[in-house]
């Protein structure tokens, strides 16, 4: 039996960052992969297997018009970065009948995890009491009122309810949280399906204890929580921020945690690495993680899972996708946001 053939250039990654021993072997037993290991697939490699490739699995595909012209039997490109990426001509790609996957997906339960233990974090002000221990003015066996709180029962908020809001939610489930999401995209039964009330932006804003961002990038959505909207948050409120800095006015954020009217726990910034003098380096009441949401051992092996998943389906001729898929309305809406279009 002649195996279809599948190019994988996983660099930047690594490929046991992607891909389980159990998930590796099913790849290499159904497929006849070309490269399949770390680094950076040679050019010469590239050029013999493109006219034979079915398949394109790659960090940051590059793909033209005339890569296309070379590769007549290309149906799937799948990026491994987490982004759709500006590399790919995706009007050619359109034209010719080809689909244009992206692993971000694969990010949502290790993205979920770090969401809930950093809302668990600040909610109970365990990095304050950290700090204080090591000043030694720590508050033994003592209440915080109007700055801790608990999950059970609170009222959180979701701005953007896609597949890592989903998995979040659903993680929060045993404290049974009142649920309000703002996703332009998602159709209300959705959301009440898995859990969410779908609201406007601002009931979002102004009834959240605890408020997750965890919207795509999009042209139309940088800087979605500008000074006004952040001015909405209640008095003390918690802000979640997961995805792309591209939707938060940090200048407007910074002067809000300033004036210490509500806390923060930020995985992503608008310049990364942030520099030492950063201003946001000195936040009182904030959590600071560096973008590493996703950065745990294994926790990136989902995306190797759904790959397969996704593979088998396109050769079944189910039109089902676990990774997302890439189209004219979500390319325009990207278009212009540059790396930022992950999660």
């Amino acid at each position: 039996m002649i195996k279809p053939v599948l190019i994988l250039d996983p660099d930047w990654r690594r490929m046991d960052e992607l891909f389980s021993d159990a998930a590796r072997h099913r790849l290499f037993e159904e497929y006849d992969v070309i490269w399949g290991r770390d680094g950076t697939i040679p050019k010469d490699v590239l050029a013999e297997a493109l006219p034979r490739a079915e398949v394109l699995i790659a960090a940051i595909p590059c793909v033209t018009a005339d890569t296309l012209k070379l590769a007549p039997n290309l149906h799937t490109i799948i990026e491994v970065s987490g982004a759709f990426p500006d590399t790919i001509n995706y009007a050619a790609c359109f034209e010719a009948g080809i689909e244009v996957l992206s692993c971000a997906p694969g990010f949502r339960r290790a993205v979920a995890e770090m969401g809930l233990a950093m809302a668990l974090a600040g909610a109970r002000g365990l990095v304050d009491e950290h700090e204080a221990f090591r000043r030694g003015d720590e508050h033994w066996l003592s209440d915080r009122p109007g700055i801790d709180f608990s999950l059970y029962g609170a009222d959180v908020g979701f701005v953007g309810f896609g597949q890592i809001a989903q998995e979040l939610s659903r993680l929060m489930e045993p404290f049974q949280p009142r649920v309000r999401a703002y996703d332009p995209w998602l159709a209300s039964s959705a959301a009440n399906v898995r859990g969410a009330e779908l609201v406007p932006l601002d009931e979002v804003l102004s009834q959240s204890q605890c408020l997750f961002v965890t919207e795509a990038p999009t042209s139309e959505n940088y800087h979605l929580l500008n000074a006004e909207r952040l001015g909405i948050l209640k008095s003390n409120a918690l802000l979640v921020v997961l995805s792309r800095a591209h939707l938060i006015d940090f200048l407007a954020l910074e002067a809000e945690l300033a004036s210490g009217r509500i806390r923060a726990c930020i995985d992503v910034f608008p310049v990364e690495p942030l520099m030492p003098d950063a201003s946001i380096r000195q936040a009182q009441s904030t959590i600071l993680s560096p973008h590493r949401a996703a950065a745990v051992d294994k926790g990136r092996q989902l995306i190797g899972d759904l790959i397969l998943s996704d593979l088998k389906a396109i050769r079944a001729g189910d039109p089902n996708r676990k990774l997302s898929l890439a189209n004219r309305n979500t390319i325009s809406e990207l278009a212009g946001v540059g790396d930022a279009k992950s999660l």
